[in-house]
């Protein structure tokens, strides 16, 4: 087949702190940030955001035809103290969703969210 699944996109509010956000999770983006649309490469995988002004502008009516609801983000840490660590200085800003636990199918398991409410699992292996 001619095709295959390689973009995750997320609609932001706004684009500068999510920018900043996303940022401290290691990603770079790309892209005129006027547009509204700046994306990322994970390795294989683009991830972009978008933010509502720009979906309007496309005639979109963003609360019917770009819902956030039900998309969870994943970032794999190295170890489980990488999950601790991490959701600390992430809780500290307020992005703190669901402390770390440890999930009874092997890892070490904790929810973030960014500017917008999109959730993001920090997870690691705990053997």
């Amino acid at each position: 087949m001619g095709f295959r699944m390689d973009a995750v996109g997320v609609v932001v509010a706004d684009l500068q702190k999510s920018i900043a956000f996303y940022g401290r999770l290691g990603c770079t983006f790309e892209g005129d940030q006027s547009l509204g649309h700046v994306v990322t490469d994970l390795g294989g995988l683009r991830f972009s955001l978008v933010t509502e002004e720009m979906l309007r502008t496309l005639g979109w009516d963003v609360d019917q035809d770009a819902p956030r609801t039900g998309c969870t983000l994943g970032v794999r840490c190295d170890t489980p103290a990488e999950v601790d660590e991490l959701y600390s200085w992430l809780d500290e800003d307020g992005f703190g969703f669901r402390a770390p636990m440890d999930a009874p199918w092997g890892q070490r398991l904790a929810t973030v969210q960014d500017p917008d409410g999109t959730h993001i699992d920090l997870y690691a292996p705990r053997a």
